[in-house]
């Protein structure tokens, strides 16, 4: 089977954020409505934020995989993952350039989004399917570090535990040009939103029906 879930955190339905950053992205992942985008001096935002788009506004704490079973049974042990974690607070979010992409990170260390991504990774994970030769490849494992070829095999992504670095995603890789322009624009229309400290009170399950088709939150299951 060619569909896949994803663990993600995205703002609730109610907070400005998920409108602004939906904006931002030209779609909301909760309807799949498309949504006019702000314009950008010279620019196609559009095409910058088609990848970003396509995976819906979040930050991802288990990446997307088959399943190695049903959906069901999948979605009872993420309830019962939820279920089981408190509410926690998340610091301020704020816009930052990341490796040449624009995304949404954290202001400051959050222990509780950490312990909550690692068990999401962990609790999960028997419920993945195993990696094929292809998606591996994807990866270029020739690039990473030895601990993140290992997290590669181990867990079907390398960026975990960690190597794993909180971000919502707002742009593809710009260059210095475009950074110039992209930048403020993303703080127009994000930053005073994002900056609002939260709690976090729900794991979202994202999902995509095959390959090249856009994400979907499924279901919000609360936390507590």
């Amino acid at each position: 089977m060619s569909a896949r879930l994803g663990l993600y955190w995205a703002p609730e339905v109610g907070d400005p954020l998920h409108a602004a950053a939906s904006a931002w992205l030209g779609r909301d992942a909760e309807t799949g409505a498309s949504l006019p985008q702000p314009p950008l001096p010279g620019l196609d935002i559009a095409e910058i934020t088609a990848d970003a788009r396509g995976y819906g506004f979040h930050a991802t704490l288990k990446p997307p995989f088959r399943l190695a079973g049903s959906f069901p049974a999948a979605r009872e042990a993420a309830a019962a993952l939820a279920a089981s974690t408190r509410p926690f607070a998340l610091p301020p979010l704020r816009v930052a350039n990341l490796d040449g992409f624009l995304a949404l990170r954290e202001a400051e260390d959050c222990p509780a989004l950490q312990d909550f991504c690692d068990r999401c990774v962990r609790e999960l994970d028997a419920h993945r399917a195993p990696s094929t030769e292809a998606e591996i490849a994807r990866r270029r494992p020739d690039r990473l570090s030895e601990r993140q070829r290992a997290a590669l095999m181990t867990w079907g992504y390398p960026h975990v535990f960690e190597d794993w670095r909180f971000h919502m995603t707002l742009s593809r890789r710009l260059s210095p040009e475009e950074m110039a322009v992209v930048r403020p624009a993303a703080e127009a229309a994000v930053g005073a939103v994002a900056a609002v400290p939260r709690v976090v009170r729900e794991l979202c399950l994202f999902t995509q029906a095959g390959p090249g088709a856009p994400f979907l939150i499924a279901e919000r299951l609360p936390l507590g």
